[in-house]
């Protein structure tokens, strides 16, 4: 198996210290940052896996860093923060954070996370159907391409992934934690099911003519998603 290469960014370097030598103790290859200009000049000249990401650092805060990551690509990201309010959680997630761990934190459960985040971020093996087709809304499991009425729509690999396991059961209702589950291959113990809010809110506005009133992944209150037919 490839090595993976992980960057570490936090300004405190005991919590650096312990989490890279969890990190390297399980086989990944390991760069370190200690405030935001380090790490977009690290990020700039190579090429990582995955960034473990403090929310609060010197120089360039770890939001505008995560802004700059998903302005280029898919990179998995951590977000490491000493705030527990669920609104600093959200603003990570809805900037596209695959995952967050509030401080103090156990390195043993963040080496863990960053194993968990590395293994989903694989990519799965199609569903059976190569094509799900509905009333002008095209996925391709094949080329992992989403068109709507023709014109291609722009999605992340776990806005695809998500589209397209509601898509391949329509009309049944799949709750955020059987979404964690099937999608993400988590629990609401490990990640929290506002991630899985943010992305249907994410395909949403990526595919509904009113995102406020969808017409293909609708709510089931007090229970779930469906998608629509």
């Amino acid at each position: 198996m490839p090595t993976t290469r992980v960057l570490v960014v936090d300004d405190e370097p005991t919590v650096r210290e312990v989490v890279v030598g969890y990190l390297r103790r399980d086989g990944h290859e390991v760069s370190e940052a200690e405030d935001g200009p380090s790490a977009l000049a690290l990020l700039e000249g190579g090429e990582f896996d995955l960034v473990v990401l403090d929310m609060m650092l010197p120089g360039v805060n770890g939001l505008d860093i995560l802004r700059s990551i998903r302005a280029k690509g898919d990179m998995p990201v951590i977000m490491l923060t000493a705030r527990a309010e669920e609104s600093d959680r959200v603003a990570g997630l809805e900037l596209g954070a695959d995952d967050y761990v509030v401080k103090p934190f156990s390195p043993r459960e963040l080496a863990a996370r960053v194993n968990g985040v590395l293994r989903r971020a694989t990519p799965k093996a199609a569903p059976a159907r190569d094509t799900i087709e509905f009333d002008g809304l095209t996925i391709d499991n094949r080329s992992r391409e989403v068109r709507l009425a023709g014109e291609l729509v722009e999605m992340t690999p776990k806005e695809f992934e998500v589209l397209a396991h509601l898509a391949a059961s329509p009309r049944q209702v799949f709750s955020r934690a059987d979404l964690l589950r099937d999608v993400w291959q988590s629990s609401p113990d490990w990640q929290d099911p506002a991630t899985v809010t943010v992305h249907v809110r994410r395909i949403r506005n990526k595919i509904e003519s009113d995102p406020e009133n969808p017409r293909w992944i609708t709510t089931v209150w007090g229970v779930g998603y469906r998608f629509e037919p």
